[in-house]
C-alpha cells in the first residue's frame, strides 16, 4: 500500500490531535481562570459545566449537520468557531480589562467552545471508515489509532496547558489554544476523501428534526447501542466532575497547576497505552470483558483517590483508569461503524455522543457544592461507589453479549 493512500487518514488524525489538544488546554484553563478569582469550587464547577451543557444538544445537532452539509465542511466551521470563542478571552482582556472577565463571561465563552467542538469531532470520526479503506487498515486498527491520538492530545493539551498557566498565565495560554484549532483547520482544508463532501440529495435528511429523530430512533432500536449509551451516560455523569472540578480544586488549593497537568497527563498516558493496545487486545479478549473490567476498575481506582493519597499514588491510579478505559471508545466506534448505514453514520455518532454527555452537567453542578460543603474526599467517594455499582449491574445485562457478535455489514473493505 503506497504512503499516498494513507494521506487522508493522516490528515484526519493530525486534525484530531491539534483540535483535541486545544480542547484539552481549555478544560484546564477555563476552570483555572474561575478559581483564580476567589478559589471557589462552585465557580469552577459552573464554568466546567458550561463547557458540557451545550454538548447534549450540539452532539445531536452536529450529527445531523454532518449528514446534511458534509463532513469536511462541518469540521472546518466547527474548528473556526471554537478557536474564535477561545481567542475572545485574551481579546476581551486586552480591550476591556481582566476584571471584566467574570464567571458569567467565562461560562459563556466556555459554552461556545464546548458547543462547537462536538461537530468537528463527529465530522472527523464519521470519515474514519473511508480513510481506513484508502489506507488498507482494518476498523479495529483505525479506531485504535484514532483513540490513541485523542489520548495523546489530552497528554499534550492539559499538561502543556498547566505548564503554560504556570509560566505565561491563563490569559496568554488561550492564544495557544486558538492556534491549535487553526492547525486543525489547515489539515482538513487539505483533505480530499470520498464521502467527505456534501452528501447526494437522495441520501440527505429531510430536515433537522427528522434527522435528529432518525439518529436517536436508530440508536434506541438496537439493544446493544441503547445499553452502551445509557452506561456511558451514567459513568460520564459520575466521572466528569472528578477530572473537571475535583482535581482542579485539589491542586488549586495547593497552588500546583503543573501537578494538575501531571495528573491529567497520567490519565491520558494510560489511555494512550490502552488504546494502542486495543487492536491486539481485541484478538484475544472479548469486548464485553473489556467494558466490564474498565467500569469496575474505574470505580475502584476513584475510591482509592478519595483517600487523597500522596501525588505518586494519585498518578498511578490515574494511569490505571486511563489504561483500562483506553479500549472503550474504539469498541463503541466499532459497534456504530458496523451497525449504522453510511448515510446515517453522522447522526448515529451524534446520538451516541449526546447520551454520553446528557447527565454530565448534573454531575458537575452537584459535585462543586458538595466539595465545598463536605470536602474532596467525601465527594470523590460519593462519585466512585455508584460507578462500582454500575459495573456490577452491567455483568448481568444480556444485551452486552451482542458486543462480541456485531456484524461488519457496513464497514468498507480494505483496498
Amino acid at each position: 500500500m503506497s504512503s499516498s493512500s494513507r494521506g487522508p487518514a493522516f490528515l484526519i488524525l493530525f486534525a484530531t490531535l491539534t483540535a483535541t489538544t486545544g480542547t484539552g488546554i481549555s478544560l484546564v484553563a477555563f476552570p483555572w481562570l474561575a478559581l483564580q478569582r476567589n478559589g471557589n469550587a462552585r465557580d469552577a464547577a459552573v464554568v466546567a459545566a458550561a463547557m458540557t451543557v451545550p454538548l447534549v444538544v450540539s452532539t445531536v445537532v452536529a450529527g445531523t449537520a454532518v449528514d446534511l452539509f458534509g463532513r469536511r465542511r462541518i469540521s472546518l466551521g466547527a474548528d473556526f468557531l471554537s478557536g474564535a470563542a477561545v481567542a475572545a478571552v485574551p481579546l476581551l482582556t486586552w480591550s476591556i480589562g481582566e476584571n471584566a472577565i467574570n464567571v458569567a463571561v467565562l461560562a459563556l465563552l466556555a459554552a461556545l467552545t464546548g458547543g462547537f467542538d462536538p461537530a468537528g469531532m463527529t465530522a472527523r470520526q464519521s470519515m474514519l471508515p473511508e480513510s481506513a479503506a484508502r489506507a488498507g487498515w482494518s476498523l479495529d486498527h483505525t479506531n485504535s489509532i484514532y483513540e490513541a491520538v485523542l489520548n495523546l492530545a489530552y497528554i499534550v493539551g492539559p499538561g502543556f496547558g498547566g505548564l503554560m498557566i504556570a509560566t505565561v498565565g491563563p490569559i496568554s495560554t488561550m492564544w495557544i489554544t486558538a492556534g491549535a484549532f487553526g492547525l486543525s483547520i489547515l489539515a482538513i482544508a487539505a483533505l480530499r476523501l470520498e464521502g467527505a463532501g456534501k452528501p447526494d440529495h437522495g441520501s440527505r435528511t429531510n430536515g433537522w428534526v427528522s434527522g435528529i429523530t432518525e439518529g436517536l430512533r436508530f440508536v434506541w432500536s438496537l439493544r446493544v447501542l441503547r445499553t452502551l449509551g445509557l452506561i456511558d451516560l451514567a459513568v460520564t455523569a459520575l466521572y466528569l466532575p472528578m477530572e473537571s472540578v475535583l482535581f482542579p480544586k485539589y491542586f488549586a488549593d495547593r497552588r500546583q497547576p503543573a501537578e494538575l497537568g501531571w495528573a491529567l497527563m497520567a490519565l491520558a498516558v494510560g489511555g494512550l497505552v490502552g488504546a494502542l493496545g486495543y487492536a491486539a487486545l481485541s484478538k484475544g479478549v472479548r469486548r464485553r470483558t473489556a467494558l466490564l473490567t474498565a467500569t469496575l476498575t474505574l470505580g475502584a481506582a476513584a475510591a482509592g483517590i478519595a483517600l487523597l493519597p500522596p501525588l505518586p499514588v494519585i498518578l498511578v491510579l490515574c494511569a490505571v483508569i486511563g489504561l483500562v478505559y483506553g479500549p472503550i471508545q474504539p469498541i463503541y466506534a466499532f459497534v456504530v461503524q458496523t451497525r449504522a448505514p453510511q448515510h446515517l453514520r453522522g447522526r448515529v455518532v451524534g446520538a451516541m455522543a449526546s447520551l454520553t454527555y446528557a447527565a454530565g452537567p448534573v454531575g458537575l453542578l452537584v459535585a462543586g457544592p458538595l466539595a465545598d460543603a463536605a470536602g474532596l474526599g467525601v465527594t470523590f467517594l460519593a462519585l466512585a461507589l455508584p460507578i462500582l455499582l454500575i459495573g456490577l449491574i452491567a455483568t448481568r445485562l444480556p444485551s452486552l453479549r451482542d458486543l462480541d457478535s456485531a456484524p461488519e455489514l457496513n464497514a468498507p473493505s480494505p483496498l
